[in-house]
């Protein structure tokens, strides 16, 4: 039987396309196709035409081969989608360095010859889990914009009513909102509240936590009262200064509704997924840092080993050795994901904050800090055992799954 091996370059709204067998058998000549829907169904019976098995293999680079990737597989072609880091690795046996779309494409479907048996077909999980990822990545761009907003609140407020933002520290709700940007937004300047008297001002905060459902204390209230009577504003209390405060904070509640609204999305698309309820289980983990995590690692299944998936991650230990020559310790190769990392480390510091003490990532964490081992190195350990550990546990779930 005949193996069509089809390497397609993807770029953006176009696509270099090369079709070969095995021994250097050329199918078709590199040839190019625009991602519109004449003539991706034209590549399609095109491929469908040929004797014999076809796969097709392409990179998941950002998100312009989701469209190609789709509409191939919806038709029952087979299709691959490959860490552009293992087409890059591929030998080229060649001392020439040729980067054009047609070496590039031809690259590819030699790689998909070679690896034909270890192909992971692309399926509507894929599309669940590229969904997530593109959630992740504006959960992340978002965070970013609301901690900016947040300073930016905060020097504003440095101005007005110094240190109020200390005042609370309740998490934020589901809609986004926090009891200290609320208060801040109805006490915006000091004079706010030392203008009044104390029991004008305590019965005017109680009425403000009813309206708003936050608990009241007397207590608190005295405490606020107490320091704003300490507090040196910079600006007056006018409406100017009303305005930019309003400004500021209005900005700040729309990109928190944002990411809170991103944050229940994501975990409600991550519980779509297989692995989603082993995840859950395991120490570190919340509704939040949860999807992130499945986001950024994906299926595991495409890992070959639990070297693969650290590796991945880029927080795999590194070798230095030759000749009678090893070095002992060597840095991380920090080669994979950024966002991985920094998501395990996220989990790390829950572990260490949560010390859950049956668990075996912060035993190993806990011994690794009492060895005295330096932040990064600890932590980098812990999540390379984290990893291993949750390799072990989802692909031994995803094996046992019906197909």
């Amino acid at each position: 039987m005949n193996m069509n091996a089809v390497g397609i370059d993807i770029s953006k709204g176009k696509s270099m396309i090369a079709i070969i067998r095995p021994y250097g058998e050329i199918v078709s000549l590199p040839f190019e196709i625009r991602h519109t829907s004449n003539e991706i169904s034209s590549l399609i019976n095109q491929i469908k035409s040929i004797e014999g098995e076809s796969r097709i293999v392409m990179e998941h680079t950002g998100r312009y081969y989701e469209p190609l990737a789709r509409e191939l597989s919806q038709t029952n072609l087979f299709v691959s989608a490959v860490n552009p880091k293992l087409i890059k690795d591929f030998g080229d046996n060649s001392l020439r360095k040729v980067k054009s779309d047609k070496a590039d494409a031809i690259k590819i479907a030699r790689y998909a010859l070679d690896n034909w048996n270890d192909l992971k077909q692309y399926n509507l999980m894929d599309e669940i889990r590229n969904q997530l990822k593109t959630m992740n990545r504006q959960f992340g761009f978002y965070m970013k914009h609301k901690t900016a907003m947040k300073n930016n609140f905060i020097g504003i407020l440095d101005q007005t009513y110094p240190g109020v933002n200390t005042y609370f520290n309740s998490p934020a709700r589901d809609d986004g909102s926090q009891k200290w940007v609320d208060f801040a937004t109805a006490y915006w300047h000091v004079d706010c509240v030392r203008k009044l008297s104390l029991h004008a001002f305590t019965d005017h905060y109680q009425k403000w936590c009813k309206r708003n459902k936050y608990n009241f204390s007397k207590l608190k209230a005295e405490e606020i009262y107490g320091a704003a009577k300490e507090l040196v504003p910079v600006l007056p209390k006018n409406d100017l200064t009303k305005l930019i405060v309003k400004q500021s904070v209005d900005q700040l509640n729309i990109t928190s509704k944002t990411v809170e609204a991103l944050r229940t999305l994501m975990n409600e698309t991550a519980s779509k997924l297989p692995e989603y309820s082993i995840v859950m289980e395991m120490k570190g983990i919340g509704p939040s840092l949860g999807p992130q995590l499945i986001a950024e690692i994906g299926d595991v299944t495409r890992f070959t080993h639990k070297g693969a998936i650290t590796a991945f991650a880029g927080v795999d230990p590194g070798v230095n050795q030759s000749g009678t020559y090893e070095q002992k310790s060597v840095r991380t190769s920090k080669r994979g994901s950024s966002t991985l990392r920094k998501t395990l480390f996220q989990v790390m510091d829950t572990l260490i904050k949560t010390k859950p003490q049956d668990d075996a990532v912060y035993q190993f964490l806990d011994k690794k800090r009492a060895q005295g081992k330096p932040y990064y190195v600890y932590m980098t350990a812990g999540a390379n055992k984290f990893l291993r550990i949750y390799y072990g546990r989802v692909k031994e779930y995803l094996t046992v799954l019906p197909q």
